[in-house]
Order: C-alpha cells, then sequence, then structure tokens
C-alpha cells in the first residue's frame, strides 16, 4: 500500500476524531436566560470520512475528496433512546441538502453521524432539494419530520433558473431510520415553509403551523405564523389558514417571521421559538424570538416579549448566508432543562442551555415591544425606579 495514502488517511481519522470528542465548555456570564457553549456542536467537517472519500486506493490513489459537504445546519432535535438527536440539514458542494442523524449521550458535544444519511422517499413529484426539518413526537404515536420541499416553477421561462415552489413535504417514522413518505402539505398559499406540526390533537385533527408566502424568497402578502387543522395527515389539507402573529413595521419581524420547532408545552402556556426577518443595509437579518400560547386556546398569544431572544454574535456571524440565526430544534429534557439548537449563517450548528422555568420566566416577564421609542425608554425608567424602590426597602430594613 502506498506510504503517501496510508499517512494521509491516517491523518484524516486523526484529525476527525479530535474534532468529534472536543469537550465543549459555557461561555462566561451570558445574560441569564441561557448559557451558550463555545464550540459548534455539528460543522462540515463532522460528517464522515466515509461519506467524502472513496477510501479503496485502487480507485483513489491520492486519497481525494469525492463528495464534498460545505455546511451542517438547521437541525431538528429530540430525545430518542436516550440519545440527544439531531437530524440535521447537511448541504454538499452541490448545493444539495438531504437529512442526516447525529447523535450525541449528552447534548453538549461529541455528537456523531449515524452511518448513512436518510434515505426520504420521494412522492411522484420528486424534490430538488429538501431542508430544515421539524420534528414532532405526535400523541398518535409517530413522529413526524415536516420540511422544505423545493421543485422548480414550471411556469418559470427557460432563462429564469432561480423561480421555485416550496411546499411542506412529511414524513414520518419509528426509528429514525426507516421513513413513510406522505403526501405534501395542501393549503391555499402559493407557497409554505416553516411548517410545524402540533404535537397533540386539536379538536380531534392535526394542527399545523404554517407561514404562507407569495413567492419563493419574499413573503409578499403573505408571512406571519399561521395555523390550520386538517382531519387527516397521510393527505394533509388546512382548509382554514389564520395568521396568529404577524410581522410587524420597525420590529425583528418586520419583513416575514416564522416558527422554529414544536411548541414546548408548561403550565402556563405553549412556549414557542420563532425566527424574525428584517432587511438592513447588509441584506436580511435573521433572529430568533419568544411567545406564548394559551393552554385552552392554542392560536391566542398570551405573552410577546419584545426585541430577539437570541442573535448572532462573534464568528456566528460569518458564513454563506451571514447575519443569521435560525433554529428548528429544541429538546425540554426530564429535569426541565431546554437545549436550544440554533444554526449559524448557514453554515454550523451550535447550542444553547437553559430550562422550562427561565423560559417562562423570559417570556412572561419581559416587556412587550410597544412599537415606539419613547416606550422603549419609559420600560427602562419603570426598572430603574423599581431598583430604587427596592434599594431603598433593603436600607430601610438593614440599615
Amino acid at each position: 500500500m502506498n506510504t503517501n495514502f496510508v499517512m494521509r488517511l491516517q491523518a484524516l481519522k486523526k484529525a476527525h476524531s479530535a474534532l468529534t470528542e472536543l469537550p465543549n465548555k459555557k461561555e462566561d456570564l451570558g445574560n441569564g436566560v441561557y448559557e451558550r457553549y463555545a464550540n459548534p456542536v455539528l460543522t462540515a467537517a463532522h460528517a464522515p470520512i466515509e461519506w467524502k472519500y472513496d477510501l479503496n486506493e485502487d480507485s483513489n490513489p491520492y486519497l481525494m475528496e469525492r463528495f464534498g459537504i460545505n455546511a451542517v445546519f438547521n437541525a431538528g432535535a429530540m430525545k430518542f433512546d436516550g440519545k440527544y438527536i439531531l437530524v440535521a440539514r447537511v448541504e454538499g458542494a452541490d448545493r444539495k441538502s438531504f437529512f442526516a442523524v447525529a447523535e450525541s449521550s449528552n447534548g453538549i458535544d461529541n455528537f456523531r453521524f449515524w452511518p448513512y444519511p436518510v434515505l426520504l422517499p420521494q412522492t411522484e413529484e420528486p424534490d430538488t432539494n429538501v431542508y430544515d426539518m421539524r420534528l414532532t413526537k405526535h400523541e398518535d404515536g409517530w413522529i413526524y419530520g415536516l420540511f422544505c420541499t423545493e421543485r422548480r416553477d414550471p411556469s418559470a421561462p427557460g432563462h429564469d433558473q432561480a423561480m421555485a415552489i416550496a411546499k411542506c413535504g412529511i414524513a414520518r417514522t419509528k426509528d429514525l431510520i426507516n421513513w413513510e413518505r406522505l403526501a405534501d402539505l395542501q393549503t391555499s398559499s402559493p407557497q409554505q415553509r416553516n411548517v410545524v406540526l402540533h404535537p397533540e390533537f386539536v379538536d380531534g385533527k392535526y394542527a399545523f403551523y404554517t407561514r404562507p408566502q407569495d413567492g419563493f424568497i419574499d413573503a409578499g402578502t403573505g408571512g406571519g405564523i399561521g395555523f390550520g387543522l386538517s382531519s387527516s395527515i397521510e393527505k394533509a389539507f388546512v382548509q382554514n389558514e389564520v395568521i396568529i402573529h404577524n410581522k410587524t413595521y420597525h420590529t425583528i419581524y418586520e419583513a416575514k417571521n416564522g416558527l422554529g420547532p414544536a411548541p414546548i408545552k408548561t403550565e402556563k402556556g405553549w412556549l414557542h421559538l420563532a425566527h424574525g426577518v428584517r432587511n438592513t443595509a447588509a441584506g436580511l437579518r435573521y433572529v430568533l424570538y419568544m411567545f406564548m400560547t394559551d393552554l385552552a386556546d392554542i392560536t391566542k398569544v398570551t405573552h410577546l416579549p419584545g426585541g430577539y431572544f437570541l442573535a448572532p454574535e462573534g464568528s456566528e456571524r460569518i458564513g454563506d448566508v451571514s447575519n443569521v440565526v435560525f433554529s428548528n430544534g429544541w429538546i425540554a429534557d426530564d429535569d426541565g432543562s431546554v437545549y436550544i439548537y440554533y444554526a449559524s449563517s448557514d453554515t454550523r450548528m451550535h447550542v444553547a442551555l437553559s430550562s422550562v422555568d427561565r423560559l417562562v420566566d423570559y417570556v412572561v416577564n419581559t416587556p412587550q415591544d410597544l412599537l415606539h421609542s419613547v416606550k422603549s425608554v419609559e420600560a427602562i425608567y419603570s426598572i430603574v425606579n423599581n431598583n430604587k424602590k427596592a434599594e431603598a426597602k433593603e436600607l430601610t430594613l438593614n440599615p
């Protein structure tokens, strides 16, 4: 065997092992709502060597990369068989995305991909591209994966090779290996992105959070987080789609918004994590925000903290699509911990750690955006004055 081949293979394996075994650590201080972790949990470099390289010296004597991996991001998440699972969007150098399962024993580091990516069954109209799977463990006993399926717009002129139609694809599984493909979700909206399945039946029907939009990129007259019911999941059809949280002028979600993962049920309401988009001189900026809906009426927003919950920081702002954070996966653990998985700049996956109690406190007690600068100043005055009252009371009790 060629010595150079052997040495290069050993170096590749050593580098991959060092990366996947790298311990993660919390960043200092933080904002009290959550703690970020310093290292990404998944990157393109985490992809198995066996996916990228033909390891046969006869057919690949220079040990060249045969299948390039460009990025790993926008992962759905769940706890499965005691492991922390991410179903990540893996994008090849050819710009085609696919899904792959990675697992960790602690949810913070040492994520490793399963040997094979997900072989997703096709409908009669094959997907050109698939991405951003939301996982829902539904009370009907299935694990559902809802994702965006992209196909070229049949009405596009020959000179325009960018026009596309986005729909919600639906697949289900019991083991995350064997997937059953169902029909795409049907709604009255021209295009759909960021569709999420609610984990419980509502009035005996499957409940969908949607994001209707007019075009493939621009929300147009659409946008906002929608909601609708379907009596069937095998042939899901939402006839009446209502907006439960709309985009709003001069906010972090003035251009468009969409739900992230399936909501978490708490004693005070359903916790939701969403992304908001606004346009800037540097392009679109994506951040995460939170809100809560009523337990009895899940379309009723009861609490909406002002501003963003999480925004890109430092190196997170750099990547294929810069100045972006996006989340479609979180895990509420048995001890109340919440693992928030988010991607930065369409390039890599990160984790932040919080708890149900902290997130409920944040959502319920953070002031709402009252849509005027003077109201923001008044909110600060209120906090400062309350601090002074507390200080005065403390001095009175402990002179």
